[in-house]
């Protein structure tokens, strides 16, 4: 019944109902329930902006107790309580422990509106137009983001002005690595090189949407290297990627890089609340009052979640996610030792990881397989080849092996047997090899099922 209600009323654009269409009720943590009692181990923690999975406890008591006093919500960009204690915290146990000085603007409430601040500003401090942004990048859906998203399926509705993006390629697409960055160098100094002057290079140090392209931090560090060259402004979209998402708070740390601005949305909020967050090295705060603004950019609700979202960090709790990272690495590896055959691919890092499929189409049947199994999770990259595994980062490690040990069997039921690796030798490391997690008193935990699985 209820299906007939939304084809009757909402636009055909919906996507992810089509591929889940129960009537959804309840979640918590990992879990999600539909209205006739079934339950879904969620591995898409809504695209990245549940990070800590749903009604956190933590988070919930903060958002109930900021409504029950009266609290302000919409708030522009009034002075609130809740903006002073996120900014506060934010400031105190992400920034100062990583030594970074940053500005905070609050833009409008989603990750494109950021993108669009952040381009936009650096036009601004530089006086220049042209934007360098990458193949299989993702940046937003709005006219300006989506002139610097590489795919062409995104920008198909749209007649995005791509005049000013200056598109070259990602480490590894097509072989790609350093000689690409160099010969960027090599022609945006030279007057006859046909690139104008660079405003800003934009880069997402993993692609989440892209299909887990992981960037070295060789690569990093050069790309960095070469916007200071040009005298560019470098801009990271962690949008996706940022907030513990690959194993720290954001993702470029491994490298040590210092990004001029930084974009930040999806679970900065912690709660799905819309909310976003640009950083910028306070020399790069030259706007006027109010030359960018935005009615919702004062979601002070949101930054109430925020706030205790930025205390999880400090608390302890966030300790599991190292932890289950090594159980999602781990995984990916024995999954592609299993079907090497089909040269399954690992890709990503932390907890945005996945598989990559080839024939491509196998990645989205395993995705229909896995929620006739009790788990959603989605596909990424051009094809859509890439199966993407991206549950909360403190979900439970016996639900996240439970998790994958179903992810599993719908690999199994889509590969066919006769493919999968036969030899005497991978079969006896199979059974050799088993998942564990330890909890906090140093007791280790198995995932039974998981390790019955694989072997």
């Amino acid at each position: 019944m209820h299906l007939h209600a939304f084809d009757r009323n909402e636009s055909e654009v919906r996507y992810y109902c089509r591929k889940l269409p129960n009537l959804l009720t309840s979640a918590s943590g990992a879990i999600i329930r539909d209205d006739r009692g079934n339950r879904f181990i969620d591995f898409l923690a809504a695209c990245g902006a549940l990070n800590y999975g749903h009604n956190h406890p933590k988070l919930k008591a903060a958002a109930l107790e900021y409504l029950s006093a009266d609290g302000i919500v919409a708030g522009l960009d009034f002075h609130t309580s809740a903006k002073l204690a996120f900014v506060e915290r934010f400031r105190e146990v992400v920034l100062l422990p990583r030594g970074l000085n940053y500005k905070l603007q609050f833009p409008g409430p989603t990750g494109t509106n950021c993108v669009e601040a952040a381009v936009k500003l650096a036009r601004k401090v530089t006086g220049r137009t042209s934007v360098v942004a990458f193949t299989n990048a993702f940046h937003g859906m709005t006219a300006g983001a989506l002139a610097l998203t590489g795919s062409l399926r995104a920008r198909s509705a749209s007649a995005a002005v791509l005049n000013t993006v200056v598109r070259i390629p990602f480490e590894g697409y097509r072989g790609a690595g350093l000689s690409e960055l160099d010969r960027l160098e090599a022609m945006a100094s030279d007057p006859s090189g046909g690139i104008d002057p660079i405003a800003a290079v934009i880069v997402e140090t993993i692609q989440g949407e892209g299909g887990l392209n992981v960037a070295s931090t060789d690569w990093l560090r050069r790309l960095e290297m070469l916007t200071r060259q040009l005298g560019a402004l470098l801009v990271v979209d962690d949008i996706q990627a940022g907030c513990g998402r690959t194993g720290s708070f954001f993702s470029f740390e491994r490298a040590g890089v210092v990004p001029d601005l930084v974009c930040l949305a999806k679970s900065i909020s912690g709660f799905g609340l819309p909310m976003s967050l640009l950083l910028m090295k306070p020399e790069h705060d030259v706007w006027e009052p109010g030359e960018h603004n935005g009615t919702f950019r004062g979601n002070a609700l949101a930054f109430a979640t925020a706030k205790a979202a930025i205390d999880l960090w400090e608390s302890g709790e966030m300790a599991v996610l190292q932890r289950n990272s090594r159980i999602l690495t781990q995984w990916t590896r024995l999954i592609s030792e299993e079907f090497r055959v089909n040269d399954l691919q690992p890709k990503g890092r932390g907890m945005m990881q996945g598989l990559k499929f080839s024939p491509t189409e196998h990645a989205e049947a395993v995705a229909a397989a896995a929620v006739k199994r009790g788990v959603i999770v989605e596909c990424c990259g051009p094809y859509g080849e890439v199966l993407k595994i991206m549950p909360p980062l403190n979900i439970e490690p016996e639900i996240l092996m439970d998790g994958l040990d179903r992810l599993a069997d719908a690999i199994r039921s889509v590969l066919s047997t006769e493919t999968r690796c036969a030899t005497k030798s991978c079969r006896s490391k199979r059974y050799k090899t088993q998942l564990d997690a330890h909890d906090n008193g140093g007791n280790t935990i198995v995932g039974p099922k998981l390790s019955h699985s694989i072997a």
